[in-house]
């Protein structure tokens, strides 16, 4: 569903009071995004410093007040708080009648469908679970970001309408998730995007380790163009002496981030593992340069350090 098709009027939530219980990086934005699209936040909690702070540059002249109270308020809530923390949370909430009946009740946690609402189901609220796939920065850059970003959507069958228009006005692209499917989905999505995280800081640390001043304007280009390439052609889109079956040059890797930071050795290890099954399998690397590599990897025999072939282009990143 594009951005761009607009809901029809008649499957539109009416103009909505909102209320945000955890004022963390994302309860903010979504707020500040649906008060674009006409909706009003009229109350918030938080309770670190930081909390605050965001939610007064975020929300301005919304108040502050406990999390019952933001529910007292707001006919659409959202609950933006940590996965671990969200199911004791609505049960609370049930349990001591701050449940509206007739009130939307979303929650953004990539891990959970609708069915951990269900406490505030039975107390009459209308449930969603509405998860962004996006980071967030805490800051008004977000809003922006938002636009064309896809939301994770489950719900009642009876409310995906609704759920799917309140992702549309955040400017998002709404993609349904079935409730069994959601921690896959999710998994899914911390694979990629918070391992990437970690990926390119050990990557930037050991530029610098090397002597590159501005290793982030290195990588930008390369790592844009690879993300890219993956996004357009999946597999097809390996390079580099994993992928080519250059045992020797992934043996000096290994040694050279022993000495200077064994802390990446074991990820280093377990990705280049996972690529060199792919690329086996899709006939990238070729069988008969597969064991000598898969040795390496396996901490088997290796052959000279800083051997093995780089198609004359030293450090190719291909």
């Amino acid at each position: 569903m594009s951005t761009s098709q607009q809901p029809d009027p008649k499957d539109r939530p009416a103009r909505l009071t909102v209320g945000v219980v955890g004022a963390g990086r994302v309860g903010p934005a979504l707020a500040a995004s649906l008060q674009l699209a006409g909706h009003r936040p009229v109350a918030v909690s938080g309770v670190s410093d930081s909390s605050r702070k965001r939610a007064a540059q975020m929300l301005p002249d919304v108040p502050l007040v406990p999390p019952a109270e933001v529910l007292q308020r707001a006919d659409l809530v959202l609950l933006t708080v940590p996965d671990d923390t969200l199911p004791a949370l609505v049960e609370g909430l049930a349990e001591t009648g701050s449940v509206r009946p007739g009130q939307l009740l979303v929650h953004t946690s990539g891990r959970y469908g609708a069915k951990v609402l269900d406490p505030a189901l039975r107390a009459g609220a209308l449930p969603l679970a509405l998860h962004p796939a996006m980071t967030f920065t805490g800051t008004p850059v977000d809003v922006q970001r938002l636009a064309g970003c896809s939301f994770g959507v489950t719900a009642p069958d009876e409310l995906r309408l609704a759920a799917e228009a309140l992702v549309i006005e955040m400017g998002g692209e709404p993609e349904w998730i079935a409730e069994e499917r959601r921690p896959l989905y999710h998994a899914a999505l911390a694979l990629g995007a918070n391992h990437l995280v970690t990926l390119v800081a050990q990557s930037m640390e050991l530029l610098r380790e090397a002597g590159v001043t501005a290793p982030d304007r290195m990588l930008g280009p390369l790592l844009g163009a690879a993300l890219d390439n993956a996004l357009r052609s999946g597999d097809a889109a390996l390079t580099g002496p994993v992928a080519r079956g250059d045992a020797g040059t992934v043996a000096a890797h290994v040694a050279e981030l022993r000495r200077h930071a064994p802390q990446t050795v074991a990820g280093y290890l377990a990705m280049a593992r996972a690529t060199a099954d792919r690329a086996l399998a899709h006939g990238l690397l070729k069988p008969e340069l597969a064991e000598d590599l898969l040795g390496v990897l396996a901490g088997g025999p290796t052959g000279p350090e800083g051997t093995g072939g780089t198609d004359g282009a030293e450090g190719d990143a291909r």
